[in-house]
């Protein structure tokens, strides 16, 4: 299917309860549009008058309903900056076009090259052409541009902003990019003396592209640059199809690449937002709704119907509805434009002030108004069916049965787990998004479902807990229509936190193509190759005493005694299997290197070829250490022709090290000398291997590439990728916070209608002990099945998922999410839960206190 198939399917699903909903709604409304004012329900004289009603009361009571509108504004101010920043993250599909509607680009300029310009030129009337010739940043790993383009050309002009100075307009004047004067030390007025045999250039402006920060380049007058590596001509040829003009030739509608990600974290946020406020808001509409009791039965003991009494809810949910919204909307832009600047440093392009998705804004705040209407409807249809002398007596319904949404839960569990299995063991091949995004989608009603059920076994789970864990647990279990959606909410909250802890897990422990931070903080790599070579290289030239007493004066910039050289040889190692790949460098296990971090040659296997720290690489099948016949300083001699005998290791042996460092860039994986004897191999001297007892400060890592510079060499320090720890651990701490946020706008709901019960417990001489214990209890309850409940059900998903996920590495995957998280979501939370619920239940209002016991 489409890549955008899992967005039509998330607003398909969300479109399809609207549409049951707005259903029920018609079906419970037509007759009350149909009958005349005279008629069996009042008719409109009616609903006007119990509407009037619904608006005081929430006027009156605005402050009990303060949880349920705090969680509207807040869900619909997230949407807002999350759909802005979702949007905004996108580069646009006209990005290095300007304002053109067609470009052709050269990758090497030649007569062929001016004969299709001037082509272009003469059919299509004015051209822009933009000059660049792709250089290395002295002493890093990166790239610049040196760029000839006019300022005010015909289409370019949106692709360069100055940002101080002026532009260069002569044969010696450059204007640099910010991050470019910064890595060469330059500032406006300054002369940059290139190279031996480049000529100097004065530093006259400060220059930009709007619409990519990153862009790392000098501009320079039109015509100034000698040798293009790359020619982008820009021009308008309305009309014509770009194949039509040349095989080079592009329109932002063709070169645009179709990405479902925005749209999916549009949509998906959306419908979580509005679920997990439907949940909570069916609690606190239950709550409300039950203190108003006795006043609705003395309503319908004077002849309002049941359409009457509900309408009041309706009405209620709403009135709540449209006020959180309207809040919400307006504190959603106000965020987002505080928060723009930082997001334009994040985005690297310039965004404009309402660059905001106000399709995606009014479609969250309609269905942010339907599901607090729709929140309200349950418990409406629930009141209004109470019998005249129950609602005076104040007495609720009874709970329904568990067994009616345990089964249909349990099978949307098993349904999920077929299904995103089914998506896992085809995502490899590019397919399987939309069954992954159905199956996820199917944990929603199961962890819904099964709420109830949970509930049912902590009732029973009470009979042997002391009194006072007993009464909020019976509670919770016996008013299931408002502490359900709250555990509901719970749990949806931390299955986020666990599938997002699973995925990364098995993202990051691919052993065969290995992502996160390049090397930690303290840590520095210099190489002694050229900035785009391969390792092994051409080196730069200077002798090898110059670069290692310059490693050794870098390491002492960054205050490290500790400066290890890092060999490396011609051979490789290489997947033999389909779809992976094999990414990284090998270096080798020089007994310096091995002692720098604190590895015996004891530890080491006699037979071992490679020692890692990949995850699982030793038991990945159809690997081969091959030798590619060049080693460092030339070609090999010592092994002229490529057989198994010689130059290739079958199945080599890997052993699995934790000892080693975990970075991309870091040598954590190692040739052994053994295997470097079997195949004949040369070392040669790659770069030094820096660990610094503090973290390298930026301030450090400038002055050690000033260095690098100077002797032609290139440094590579932390780069911004999150490791996994980081990316689970925050995953944790969302869901373990929002999930706690959840819970304090539920509790507070929840122990509202126990007033009799302390009431009770007060009468009976109990002390202020058991009010803080009901509170912590149910907090503590309500956290506890929602850690479990979530837990479980994410578990579920995500072993259907990499049970057959060729890149998750199979099942064991799971095993590599971190038990610390797992016990801080299930013991750590709950404990929070009693201690915030303990704390905060605060002392007992005076109104409750005087009030008859009943």
């Amino acid at each position: 299917m489409s890549g955008g198939a899992p967005v039509l399917l998330l607003f398909a699903l969300l479109a399809v309860v609207l549409f049951f909903g707005g259903r029920r709604l018609f079906r419970s409304r037509a007759h009350g549009w149909l009958v005349a004012d005279g008629g069996n329900d009042g008719g409109a004289p009616a609903r006007r008058a119990v509407s009037r009603w619904a608006w005081r009361l929430f006027k009156r009571e605005w402050r009990q309903q303060l949880l349920v509108l705090s969680l509207i504004v807040v869900a619909v101010a997230a949407t807002v900056v999350g759909a802005a920043v979702a949007i905004d993250s996108e580069v646009p599909a006209s990005n290095g076009f300007g304002t053109a509607g067609d470009m052709a680009t050269f990758a090497s300029p030649g007569p062929h090259m001016s004969a299709e310009l001037a082509m272009i030129k003469a059919r299509y009337g004015r051209t822009d052409v933009i000059e660049n010739e792709s250089r290395p940043v002295p002493g890093s790993v990166g790239n610049y541009q040196l760029r000839a383009q006019a300022p005010n050309g015909p289409f370019g002009r949106p692709m360069l902003s100055l940002l101080s100075g002026r532009y260069p307009t002569t044969a010696g004047e450059t204007a640099l990019t910010p991050s470019l004067a910064s890595d060469l030390g330059l500032k406006v007025g300054d002369t940059w003396a290139q190279g031996d045999h480049e000529r100097a250039l004065h530093v006259v402006g400060l220059v930009q592209d709007p619409e990519n920060f990153e862009d790392q380049f000098a501009l320079v007058a039109p015509g100034q640059v000698s040798r293009p590596s790359e020619v982008t001509v820009l021009f308008d040829a309305p009309g014509v199809p770009p194949q039509q003009i040349g095989a080079n030739v592009q329109t932002p509608a063709s070169s645009a690449q179709t990405n479902p990600l925005p749209a999916i974290v549009i949509g998906g946020g959306l419908t979580m937002g509005m679920l997990l406020i439907g949940l909570v808001s069916v609690g606190g509409f239950t709550v409300l709704a039950q203190r108003r009791l006795r006043s609705f039965g003395v309503l319908a003991s004077l002849g309002a119907t049941e359409d009457n009494i509900s309408l009041v809810v309706k009405a209620n949910g709403a009135v709540v509805g449209i006020v959180g919204a309207t809040v919400g909307a307006g504190a959603g832009l106000l965020a987002w434009f505080a928060y723009r600047p930082t997001f334009q440093a994040t985005a690297h392009r310039a965004i404009p002030l309402l660059a905001v998705p106000w399709p995606a804004v009014a479609g969250g705040m309609v269905l942010a108004v339907l599901a607090a209407y729709f929140s309200a409807s349950r418990p409406a249809r629930a009141v209004a069916r109470v019998p005249v002398l129950a609602a005076l007596s104040g007495r609720p319904n009874p709970p329904p049965k568990v067994h009616r949404s345990a089964l249909p839960g349990l099978a949307c569990l098993v349904a999920a787990f077929l299904v995103i299995g089914y998506g896992g063991s085809h995502s490899t091949a590019g397919g399987g998004a939309t069954e992954t995004v159905l199956g996820l989608a199917l944990l929603v009603p199961a962890v819904i479902l099964l709420a109830p059920f949970c509930l049912s076994l902590l009732g029973r789970l009470a009979r042997v807990a002391p009194v006072t864990v007993r009464l909020a647990w019976r509670d919770l279990a016996r008013y299931r229509a408002r502490s359900g959606p709250a555990l509901a909410a719970i749990s949806l909250a931390v299955l986020i936190a666990v599938v997002i802890c699973v995925v990364a897990a098995a993202r990051y422990a691919n052993p065969l193509d290995y992502t996160g931070s390049n090397v930690a903080s303290n840590q520095l790599v210099v190489y002694t190759y050229t900035p785009g070579s391969l390792l092994g290289g051409p080196v730069t030239g200077s002798s090898p005493a110059t670069e290692q007493k310059t490693a050794l004066a870098i390491a002492g910039l960054v205050g490290s005694h500790e400066v290890v050289e890092l060999l490396t040889t011609s051979a490789t190692l290489s997947y033999a299997g389909p779809d992976r790949r094999w990414d990284g460098a090998i270096y080798v296990a020089t007994p310096e290197l091995l002692a720098a971090f604190h590895i015996r040659p004891g530890e080491i296997s006699p037979s071992a070829d490679i020692i890692t720290v990949r995850p699982r690489l030793a038991s990945v099948a159809h690997m081969q250490l091959v030798d590619n016949g060049q080693a460092n300083n030339g070609p090999s001699t010592e092994a002229p022709g490529c057989t198994s005998s010689n130059c290739i290791i079958e199945r080599p042996v890997i052993q699995e090290l934790d000892a080693l460092p975990s970075g991309t860039s870091a040598p954590n994986t190692l040739i052994t000398l053994h295997a470097i004897g079997q195949l004949g191999l040369k070392p040669g001297l790659a770069g030094w291997f820096i660990q610094a007892p503090q973290a390298i400060n930026p301030a450090q890592a400038k002055s050690a590439q000033l260095m690098a510079v100077a002797q032609g060499m290139s440094i590579e320090t932390k780069d911004n990728v999150p490791n996994m720890s980081t990316l689970i651990n925050g995953a944790t701490t969302f869901g373990i916070g929002l999930a706690l946020a959840i819970l304090a706008m539920s509790v507070g709901l929840v122990r509202s209608e126990t007033a009799g019960d302390l009431r009770v417990l007060a009468a009976t001489g109990a002390s202020s002990w058991a009010r803080h214990a009901l509170s912590a209890a149910t907090a503590g309850g309500l956290a506890l099945l929602g850690g479990l409940l979530g837990t479980v059900a994410g578990y579920v998903g995500m072993i259907g998922w990499v049970r057959g996920n060729a890149v998750a590495g199979g099942l064991a995957a799971v095993a590599d999410v971190p038990v610390t998280n797992l016990l801080v979501i299930l013991l750590g939370m709950p404990a929070v839960a009693v201690v915030l619920g303990w704390v905060l239940s605060g002392r007992e209002r005076p109104a409750t206190s005087r009030r008859a016991i009943e």
